[in-house]
């Protein structure tokens, strides 16, 4: 269900597939995947994609959701060579600006000392292999983790809407995402990356109340 806030309409298409449409009608998905998109809309101006995961990054989803002239801007460390789009490169970690939208770009990734890691030890995502974004839209701040654990340098940020995974497994659970919106303080909460497989299955409705109770707004759009 899409929701509106500070006039920017988002939608959760499906995993972590978003669009986010501005009040003048600017458009942007952000890891758009063909699994859970319906038809080819086509409308998309600027397409943003923070790894290479195949739930993330998928030429033929690109391919859906891209308007004729959109941007299409990649996390750097991905191999875009199948795309049919020029690519703006999104660094690791700095800021730049897509179509004169503000981004801030952050490293994404596992803990290799923590809880979600492969049978072997490794985290399912390294140091260097995922971004997370911050979006700047007529004045409102969107924060995108992407897929990680809480981080140190996630303390620094400061967004007015939070859109974290929150499935567990290959990102941070419920509980410690909980604890990042807490110590963000955004003005709402919008939980992606969860209940696509077994492994990310998670009470997406205790989060809401959890964090509710402590008056921070989330919807489960």
């Amino acid at each position: 269900m899409p929701v509106t806030h500070d006039g920017i309409t988002f939608e959760r298409l499906g995993h972590a597939s978003k669009r986010l449409e501005t009040d003048d009608g600017l458009v942007i998905y952000v890891d758009p995947w063909s699994n859970v998109l319906e038809g080819e809309p086509g409308d998309g101006d600027i397409v943003m994609v923070t790894h290479d995961d195949f739930d993330h990054y998928d030429p033929d989803g690109i391919e859906a959701v891209a308007g004729p002239d959109a941007t299409v801007a990649v996390y750097e460390a991905v191999d875009t060579a199948d795309l049919a789009f020029d690519v703006i490169d999104l660094p690791l970690e700095g800021e730049t600006t897509v179509d004169g939208i503000d981004v801030q770009t952050m490293p994404a990734y596992n803990d290799p000392e923590g809880d979600h890691v492969d049978d072997d030890g490794n985290p399912f995502h390294a140091e260097g292999e995922v971004i997370g974004l911050v979006l700047t839209l007529s004045g409102t701040t969107i924060c995108f983790p992407s897929d990680t654990d809480v981080l140190e340098h996630h303390e620094s940020i400061s967004a007015d809407v939070l859109v974290p995974p929150i499935g567990g497994t290959y990102t941070m659970d419920r509980h410690e995402a909980a604890a990042l919106a807490r110590s963000i303080e955004p003005d709402l909460v919008l939980p992606e990356h969860y209940d696509t497989f077994e492994a990310v299955e998670t009470d997406a409705e205790a989060f809401a109340e959890e964090l509710e109770a402590d008056g921070i707004r989330v919807e489960l759009f």
